[in-house]
């Protein structure tokens, strides 16, 4: 695994049960917190502002994060916060945003700058969230760029805390 500093700023990875495989690259102005995962090919990149990575989070295989700079315009720019037992699918682009705790991002999406995925959303395999949506919570997405189709049943709400406690197991067996 490559853990590099950006300038000054080193990823910070928690000791508590992280896992990274060998071939994912952290760079930068990173934070990992307990007993998340970071999958193969996997590229997360701080280099002009934060990215932030919650408790139980699984980020899979070839999957990108990266933020927007900091402007006079916009003197925050874009970091990227991602919650608590947010599960991130294969493939996906995620840029200077928010996802909130228990999100599902469906393999293949995107979720541009400025977006808020609100706690408790499942988004469909391929979708794509634009600039500045607003994702409200027990909410299933889908589609370019994504709509609201319906409500969550109970079972896809708890499914959405499953799905990152599978993958807490899954890390757990890679640390043996």
């Amino acid at each position: 695994m490559t853990i590099q500093n950006y300038l000054d700023a080193l990823p910070q990875v928690s000791k508590e049960g992280v896992y990274i495989h060998p071939s994912a690259q952290i760079i930068g102005n990173v934070e990992i917190k307990k007993h998340s995962s970071i999958w193969c090919n996997a590229v997360i990149r701080a280099d002009v502002n934060t990215i932030s990575i919650g408790e139980y989070t699984n980020i899979q295989d070839l999957s990108m994060i990266h933020v927007s700079h900091k402007t006079e315009t916009k003197p925050n720019g874009s970091p990227t916060l991602i919650g608590d037992y947010v599960t991130i699918g294969h493939s996906v682009i995620i840029h200077g945003c928010e996802i909130k705790d228990r999100c599902l991002i469906g393999m293949g999406s995107i979720i541009m700058d400025d977006a808020v995925i609100n706690s408790d959303v499942m988004i469909g395999a391929g979708s794509l969230v634009p600039p500045n949506k607003v994702l409200e919570s027990y909410m299933l997405y889908v589609g370019r760029p994504v709509i609201a189709v319906r409500k969550l049943t109970q079972a896809e709400i708890e499914y959405l805390t499953y799905s990152a406690q599978h993958y807490y197991r899954v890390k757990n067996n890679y640390l043996i």
